[in-house]
């Protein structure tokens, strides 16, 4: 769209009062840290000063004027730090703000009035040096929601106060680069995709970038909801489900100013700690602070104790190679984390309060108080409260029970021998008691009767039992453990939590939502996933049902999302014949190369052919090329080929993914991009299970501009 030069003008004008406003906070920002710095230095030394003789005996008369002094002065530095920090954070703002302060206008006109008032939307907001005038809104403000969700013509938004209705007169998108505008165009539906085309057609960064240029308006609708306290999305590869989640926490830390919503509130439970690297910059760049994130590991550490653990990738890794211990291993990791198997546990944790945990009559002065009978009435009683707290009430009964015999009285060793007593009945070793159900064939018999076992139940038990051996617990027995502990000991460390974010849902089984249920109890949820990206079970739509079963939210939603803006419609394309549901999956048309299928003859001209293509994608001027193999051996064969005559690094779970060209397990690419996908082990005897599709739509869908597959003989029957 042709933009006539006074328009021009006017916006360059614009853009740089906007800058010198923000230069002129910035310095006064900068100036008024300066003066709390040297407020807490001086703060600090008063306090020694004064405090080094004013308590000399803490024990004398003047102590307690002394203490009461020492705290002003302590409670006036502790504000200061506190003061210094927001400024700080107001920086970091202001900063950001000098190289692009907005990047979209609407010209909303409010319902009864004449004229149109210009709204421009940044990052962050921006008022004027008095704070009458709001110079740049946010892009989470109520009024920036019509931006996403409007073209030009009627529009309304939903504000504290109740709707309001509008009209869009203009819609205008910038590009402003180190506080230069290079170009802005006024929107239609034609040039918004043109104009997204062209933000999806750069190359790859070394960490994920904010999107809210580019929001579309089924994804703002996610990022906006406050009404559902269970948001599920299903979102096909490359339909931005990550970066939707991370503006979603922006979002509700914004809105959530009134009920005091920090960071500290909302937890993200992430694939793996090289996703959480990956994603680290998002929330910064936004200008909030970084929120907790955890892989599923970290949280079950935290609930059994630091115990070693097998790491996801690592039962990935035995799964994925395919033999028959591999077979035995899946088997047992959908048994042991089934909605048949939370049936046993809670069977094992019935019979451990009826069986194992054994009273005795209590005496006071020669004379029984309490049955045995009574206490065990009692344990039975508060089904919904972990078993070591119900013990603990029993104890508080038992010693209310002797102070009313002795008029108000329990004396110290009578209260000690009662403590002793009661540590005793909670002494229950969670490991041991697991261990039991599979070593006792007769005791599992009781436990599961009724219940249909898998046909390979005997491999599983004997599985089991070897691995329960080991010094690290294996992954198809952490969930279990897990929900034995918080059952029998409970869990305090998430219970405040009020926001949790689960991506990659369809990796977990119905034992983990049960566990995220139980960890945290008051929390509002939000989870993404796509069943299309499964690597070693098979999943459908009945996911989210089960998932919303489970929760049991009063208000809960699952909105789809079937349109990838990853990959090109080539690559979209050539990824979906892996795909066995009847899931669309809707290309956002950008045109690129047909991805190729190089079979070879000998090792030589395959690694020929590998390195001729890194050399083209380098010259293509793409940042991140990935090579992408089904396993950890696959990955080790490649490197060590490619080690000497290319600059390669090898991925693992602690690497940083950053620039160049990378060596990587297809388990670890899950969620990942980059401009180039070349698969190295493409060939039938690597990929030729109907499990195998799923691995390579992972594979294919991670590739933004170019994807290539390469093989030594016969390419995989899928191709």
């Amino acid at each position: 769209m042709k933009i006539n030069k006074d328009e021009q003008k006017i916006e360059k004008q614009r853009l740089t009062a906007t800058i010198e406003l923000v230069k002129r906070q910035l310095e006064k920002a900068k100036n008024r840290n300066d003066e709390i710095k040297a407020d807490v230095i001086a703060a600090r030394k008063e306090m020694r000063e004064n405090s080094d003789h004013a308590i000399g005996n803490l024990w004398g008369s003047e102590a307690f004027e002394a203490l009461a002094e020492l705290s002003q002065f302590t409670n006036e530095i502790n504000d200061k730090i506190i003061d210094s920090e927001e400024t700080q954070v107001k920086i970091g703002r202001l900063q950001n703000m000098i190289t692009a302060p907005y990047f979209a206008r609407i010209d909303f006109k409010f319902g009864g009035e004449d004229e149109f008032e210009k709204i421009y939307i940044g990052k962050t907001a921006l008022k004027s040096d008095r704070g009458y005038e709001r110079f740049v809104y946010d892009w989470r403000s109520p009024i920036a929601g019509v931006f996403y969700r409007f073209m030009p013509g009627k529009a309304f938004y939903e504000a504290p106060a109740g709707r309001i209705d509008g009209t869009v007169g203009l819609k205008r998108q910038y590009e402003i680069k180190d506080g230069e505008l290079e170009y802005f165009f006024d929107a239609d539906v034609q040039v918004v995709d043109e104009f997204l085309r062209k933000a999806l057609s750069q190359n790859t960064s070394p960490q994920m970038k904010t999107i809210v240029e580019t929001i579309q308006k089924e994804q703002d609708i996610v990022i906006r909801d406050m009404e559902n306290e269970l948001m599920m999305v299903q979102g096909v590869a490359g339909s931005g489900k990550t970066s939707i989640a991370l503006h979603r926490a922006a979002y509700l830390m914004y809105q959530g100013l009134s009920e005091s919503l920090t960071a500290e509130d909302i937890l993200i439970i992430s694939p793996n700690s090289l996703f959480e690297q990956y994603i680290a910059n998002v929330l910064p760049e936004l200008g909030e602070e970084n929120v907790s994130t955890a892989i599923w590991e970290e949280i079950a550490m935290m609930v059994i104790g630091k115990r070693k653990l097998q790491a996801r990738e690592q039962f990935l890794e035995k799964i994925i190679i395919n033999n028959n211990h591999s077979e035995t291993i899946r088997s047992s990791m959908v048994f042991k984390s089934s909605p048949e198997f939370i049936v046993v546990l809670d069977r094992l944790i019935a019979d451990l309060l009826k069986n194992q945990i054994k009273f005795e009559d209590i005496f006071n002065n020669g004379s029984c108080i309490i049955k045995k009978e009574v206490l065990k009435e009692k344990l039975l009683e508060k089904v919904n409260i972990p078993i070591k707290r119900r013990l603990k009430i029993i104890e508080e009964y038992i010693l209310d029970v002797i102070s009313d015999m002795n008029s108000g009285r329990v004396h110290s060793d009578k209260r000690t021998m009662v403590k002793e007593y009661m540590i005793k009945c909670a002494a229950i070793n969670i490991k041991g008691l697991y261990q039991k159900l599979f070593e006792d064939e007769k005791y599992f018999e009781q436990i599961t009767s009724g219940i249909i076992m898998p046909s390979n139940i005997k491999r599983i038990i004997k599985r089991t039992r070897e691995s329960l051996m080991l010094r690290q617990i294996q992954y198809d027995d952490t969930a279990a453990l897990v929900y034995l502990s918080i059952k029998i000991n409970g869990e305090k460390t998430y219970q405040d939590i009020k926001q949790v974010v689960i991506d990659e849902a369809q990796d977990y089984y119905p034992l983990h939502f049960e566990n995220f249920k139980l960890l945290f109890p008051t929390a509002k949820l939000t989870v993404l996933g796509d069943v299309n990206q499964t690597l070693e079970k098979i999943e459908d739509m009945s996911l989210y049902e089960n998932i919303r079963k489970t929760f049991d939210k009063k208000m809960a939603n699952l909105v789809v999302m079937d349109k990838s803006f990853r990959c090109t419609s080539e690559i979209l394309k050539f990824s979906s014949k892996f795909l066995n549901h009847h899931i669309k999956v809707e290309s956002f048309n950008r045109k690129g190369e047909q991805p190729q299928i190089l079979g070879f003859e000998s090792k030589e001209l395959y690694k020929k052919a590998i390195i001729k293509k890194i050399n083209e994608c380098q010259v293509c001027g793409y940042r991140s090329v990935g090579l992408i193999c089904k396993t950890k051996s696959n990955v080790s064969k490649v490197y060590e080929m490619l080690k000497n005559e290319i600059a390669i690094q090898m991925i693992s779970d602690g690497n940083e993914v950053t620039q160049g060209t990378f060596v990587i397990p297809v388990y670890m690419s899950k969620g990942l991009e980059f401009d180039a996908v070349l698969i190295c082990d493409a060939d039938i005897e690597t990929y030729y299970r109907e499990i195998d599709k799923n691995l390579l739509y992972v594979a294919t869908t991670r590739a933004l501009h170019q994807l290539d597959l390469f093989c030594v003989g016969e390419p995989s029957c899928f191709l």
